[in-house]
């Protein structure tokens, strides 16, 4: 049990770790994929005005 108690502190902290850079690693994508988008539209309407 003894085991337990000394790795359990340095799982919680990876865990922490691991779901943290997860979610920046999404809002990143998520921000990227929303930059494609706007720039994506801002083309389509320049071509649509010419």
């Amino acid at each position: 049990m003894e085991y337990v108690a000394v790795i359990l502190p340095s799982l919680g902290v990876g865990a922490l770790f691991y779901f943290a850079m997860k979610a920046i690693f999404n809002a990143d994508k998520s921000e990227r994929d929303a930059l494609a988008q706007a720039e994506h539209e801002a083309d389509a309407s320049g071509e649509a005005n010419t």
